[in-house]
């Protein structure tokens, strides 16, 4: 299920509309085939190319944050500061990353959380995000939520290109000195020649302004990133193509610690490549994706230098096969294997077999059913499985859509736990999760969309530390249950409406930095054919956080965050230049206890494609 609104979409070939998100969309993440999404029981949130036009000037982990379920700690701070990400009341480990097929995770990393700062908007073509377990399709980590990312596609012209560039303030909210901060820029030319295709794409972002951690002082502590992507494909025939891609991203935090004064310097450089391929016959397909990924983030700080340095290998073969119009069958095998160098390299490899099928019925009925069998180097097998039946009921204007699911899902521990200089354990099993859904979806042609999901998740095992800080299985368990609403309203032409409220309790530890409410609420609004706004409102509840001063949890304030976008277009689908307002009324809030939050801060940009 797809919960979210339209965007900027095209009306017809000269009028754009406020409208984000097609109601009637297909779907891809939940079952690897393009399903509509009244076919899919899965609860899916689709952020298209129109809506990341829409937020300009915005990270990927801002964009992410403004959707229901998620919350992305240090998301509303200074760039560089380290992200947590909690969905549906679990942590970062629970969430996987895929590029174009392809997890990704840096093993040297204590938590193996992929760093979201490595990405860069102006390359995604859309966001795919599945909440709760999915493990049967995307095996370890994916516990909570996949968020699956797919870059831009060449076009079919043999030359096309994209520029964007945005300034703008970078500033606290108790010093409100309008100097400009921050600047970003991308830039993408690709194209096809006959059976040739291409693309190279280039971005960079710098900040300075803010401190990292609040000081008497507020020395300000620079942030840059720099990202290149290179992609060639290939069509054999009309029915077999493959593509090879390569990624080189760099970013330099300035962070503080024990000494705010000092010079505390981070660098964090990721190398990817990769190769894509697949094959239709028939009613079939047979898909290849693999890539490697090499990982290394320095550190230098009042307590000394460091390095740590990963490697990761993925593969995923699989094929696709449809019976009767309405069986939709997945059989495929993952192989993963993580290196990292400590004292001695350590390294495991992980081979999962697994099978997905997707029965749709000419009746209302839709069924998805799979399992995978772990094989992990270190601790064995580990059986992991998925039912979710869902029920649509048509109407003359749309449909009503009961939806549930039951699900298994896993963590592995990783190279640090299990192999790590300090209180590693290479015993230690993974960790398991149960998630338990429900809902309903309500469409109403394409003015209206409501739903509503009950969620409902046991993790056991869960790796913590024995009084010697040695990483171990804990024996108590945690559980997280919570609400999810969604609504998107299109009253008029010119007029849409997005809000999403969710409820999480968390029960067996202390839920630090998982807020129990959280609200969003959008108003568009097209003033003229080339000329649109948006305004947004966020709310985030009480939360704790630890102060590690006291090593006491302290409970945080809620706060409201109102932002403002306006876009014009000078040139038709070609030139427009775009507003960013955040934090309009200049809020004084706490998002982690010691961190630095921006207030009031404007962004001007342009984007041209040609």
């Amino acid at each position: 299920m797809v919960l979210a609104g339209k965007g900027l979409s095209a009306q017809n070939a000269q009028k754009d509309s406020l409208k984000v998100h097609q109601l009637d969309e297909v779907v891809v993440s939940d079952s690897k085939f393009e399903l509509k999404r009244e076919n899919s029981g899965k609860t899916v949130i689709k952020i298209t190319a129109e809506e990341l036009k829409q937020k300009q000037g915005m990270t990927v982990a801002e964009i992410i944050n403004t959707k229901s379920g998620m919350e992305i700690t240090g998301s509303r701070g200074r760039d560089g500061d380290v992200l947590g990400v909690y969905v549906r009341g679990g942590r970062g480990k629970q969430v996987l990353v895929v590029i174009d097929g392809v997890r990704v995770s840096d093993p040297s990393t204590f938590s193996q959380e992929y760093d979201l700062r490595l990405l860069s908007p102006s390359n995604i073509e859309s966001i795919e995000i599945i909440k709760g377990a999915a493990s049967t399709l995307y095996g370890t980590n994916a516990a909570t939520a996949v968020i699956n990312i797919t870059t831009k596609k060449s076009s079919q012209k043999q030359i096309s290109g994209s520029f964007e560039t945005s300034v703008g303030t970078n500033q606290t909210s108790d010093d409100q000195n309008y100097n400009l901060g921050s600047i970003s820029n991308a830039v993408n030319v690709n194209g096809t020649l006959n059976k040739f295709n291409y693309a190279v794409d280039f971005s960079n972002r710098y900040k300075n302004g803010l401190s990292a951690a609040v000081t008497p002082e507020n020395e300000e502590d620079v942030f840059s990133h720099y990202s290149t992507n290179v992609r060639l494909g290939y069509q054999i025939t009309k029915d077999f193509e493959v593509s090879v891609y390569g990624n080189q991203t760099k970013y330099s935090t300035e962070y503080d610690a024990t000494n705010a004064d000092a010079d505390n310097l981070g660098k964090s450089e990721q190398q990817r490549a990769g190769l894509f391929s697949s094959f239709n016959y028939g009613k079939g397909s047979v898909h290849v994706n693999t890539a490697f990924t090499d990982y290394e983030t320095n550190s230098s700080d009042t307590w000394g230098e460091s390095t740590t340095k990963g490697k990761n290998w993925v593969l995923d073969l699989y094929n696709k096969y449809v019976f009767a119009e309405q069986w939709h069958t997945i059989l495929g095998v993952n192989y993963i294997k993580d290196e990292a160098a400590f004292s001695n390299n350590a390294e495991f490899t992980i081979v999962d077999p697994y099978a997905n099928v997707v029965y749709i019925s000419d009746f209302g009925l839709n069924l998805n059913l799979g399992g995978r069998l772990n094989n992990h180097s270190e601790y064995g097998n580990h059986v992991v499985y998925n039912v979710n039946p869902s029920f649509v009921f048509k109407t003359s204007e749309g449909y009503v859509k009961l939806l549930g699911s039951y699900a298994a899902s896993y963590i592995t521990p990783n190279l640090t736990q299990l192999f790590g200089a300090y209180g590693s354990n290479p015993d230690l099993e993974p960790e398991e999760n149960r998630t338990i859904e429900g809902g309903l979806e309500f469409r109403a042609n394409d003015k209206l969309l409501l739903s509503a999901i009950y969620f409902d998740r046991n993790e056991k095992n869960t790796i913590g530390y024995d009084s010697n800080f040695t990483s171990i299985n804990l024996a108590d368990e945690i559980d997280a249950n919570g609400v999810e609403v969604e609504a998107s309203w299109f009253p008029v032409e010119v007029v849409s409406i997005n809000a999403n409220y969710t409820f999480t309790e968390r029960k067996g530890d202390n839920a630090i930095r998982i807020p129990k409410h959280k609200a969003n609420l959008s108003l568009g609004y097209q003033l003229a054919e080339k000329t649109n706004f948006v305004l947004s409102y966020a709310y985030t509840g009480v939360r704790f956080d630890t102060d590690f001063m006291s090593y006491t949890d302290v409970a945080l304030d809620p706060f409201s965050l109102v932002s403002f976008y306006a876009s014009h277009d000078l040139i038709q689908n070609k030139l427009r230049l775009f507003l960013n307002a955040e934090n309009l009324l200049n809020e004084d809030f706490t998002e982690i206890i010691g961190f630095t939050t921006r207030g009031r801060n404007f962004r001007l940009g342009l984007s041209l494609n040609l």
